[in-house]
């Protein structure tokens, strides 16, 4: 039987077209197996379950048939596809150009995105710097009062108006056409972004129990697109107005926060906290220093291609519609193009030394995160699975990998703050 012809008709660094030619014979029995599988499940008035002649079963589901087909021969085409010129696609092919005639071959053009070959020329040698930053008393003490704050009590405030950095209980009522509509209850601290800030400025001229009717403008940079610039008149009443009362900074305030005996071993774990994610993020820089060092000796570039996918994604992160897609394209476009380059290296590493994550690295992983929650194994891997997250996860230890081969290659330069 004749070879199913696939021929490359354009390349660039980040996608494929591949001419597909299925001749007429390998299309003939790809038909005669779904007329067989037709027959053997067809119920046709006048005859017994399985029994309707072929010419008949061809009649009736002639495009169920023909849709069998195409399904076929496209999925056995792409095998040889991706076979045949060692592809190394990054999602589904797109159909195009489909041509289909009775007793003739099918032909159609496979558009695919590949992942860009990058030819790694310099993977060591390079110096980082490394610096940790200090953490000062003013953070520390910064950190405690937050906690302060999650600890604190809000208790009533009678017969004072409300003001910034207390929490106010309301209801708003929007007015229409002078008649007052349903009012939604509200509990919010002043001060803090939680309002209009015109609402904010009213509600601070009200005692506890009155009410009164404003005008409210809707910022120009409002979320809601269809309320920016508008005014809306409102009933505004204030029902309840407290402060908030921190708790003393003390060997008690230590023991509520946690296993600690006294304020001074809050503070020192505070600290050390503090500390570890300073170590982190000095880490983090020097993978990012490394990275770019990688990219330029490289001379990785961003295929337009990937950068037009990436750029699309980011937009349907932050709900960006068509119209405004082109200034945040302009805007997020050094963004992509980072981490297109990033992406690009550091897949090209992973694949040159194996350093995929494997299948046990993955369960000690799991493991060891079962271990820290104390929670069984297969909860913790039902769990990510669920969430989508075990790849997330397999692609962290892939990373972790990467990293810490490349900084093998390299020198790390501790520098003292």
């Amino acid at each position: 039987m004749s070879q199913i012809t696939v021929q490359t008709t354009r390349e660039d660094a980040a996608s494929r077209s591949l001419q597909v030619t299925v001749p007429p014979e390998r299309v003939r029995a790809a038909e005669d197996r779904a007329v067989r599988q037709y027959a053997r499940h067809a119920r046709l008035p006048g005859f017994r379950p399985g029994k309707a002649p072929e010419a008949v079963v061809r009649k009736r589901y002639g495009e169920a048939i023909r849709q069998s087909v195409l399904e076929e021969v496209i999925r056995e085409s792409w095998r040889q596809a991706v076979a045949d010129t060692s592809l190394k696609p990054i999602g589904e092919p797109h159909i195009h150009n489909l041509k289909f005639t009775e007793g003739g071959p099918i032909e159609f053009e496979f558009h695919v995105e590949v992942r860009p070959e990058v030819k790694l020329e310099r993977t060591g040698g390079f110096v980082v710097r490394r610096e940790v930053a200090p953490v000062t008393d003013e953070q520390v003490a910064e950190t405690l009062e937050r906690l302060r704050e999650q600890k604190a009590a809000w208790l009533p405030v009678e017969g004072e108006r409300p003001a910034p950095g207390q929490m106010v209980v309301v209801e708003v009522a929007p007015i229409e056409e002078g008649e007052r509509r349903p009012a939604q209850p509200y509990s919010l601290v002043l001060g803090q972004g939680q309002a209009l800030p015109e609402l904010e400025e009213r509600i601070m001229t009200l005692l506890p129990g009155e009410s009164t009717e404003t005008e409210v403008r809707y910022p120009d940079d409002h979320p809601d697109e269809s309320k920016r610039g508008q005014s809306r008149r409102v009933h505004l009443a204030l029902h309840e107005v407290k402060r908030q009362e921190l708790p003393p900074l003390d060997d008690a305030f230590a023991r509520e926060v946690g296993d600690f005996e006294s304020l001074e071993a809050l503070r020192a774990a505070v600290r050390a906290d503090l500390e570890r994610d300073a170590a982190r993020e000095a880490d983090a820089r020097v993978r990012e220093a490394l990275l770019d060092q990688l990219i330029e000796a490289n001379g990785v570039e961003a295929p337009e291609t990937w950068l037009e996918r990436y750029l699309r994604s980011y937009a349907q992160l932050y709900q960006v519609d068509d119209e405004r897609f082109a200034a945040f394209a302009a805007q997020f476009r050094p963004v992509a193009e980072r981490q297109v380059r990033r992406d690009l290296v550091l897949a090209a590493v992973i694949e040159a030394q194996g350093l995929q994550a494997t299948e046990a690295e993955v369960d000690e992983r799991v493991a060891a995160i079962a271990r820290a929650r104390d929670l069984p194994v297969n909860q913790v891997y039902a769990s990510l699975q669920k969430s989508n997250r075990l790849r997330e996860l397999e692609r962290a230890i892939t990373e972790e990998k990467a990293f810490a081969h490349l900084l093998q290659q390299s020198t790390v330069e501790e520098v003292a703050s």
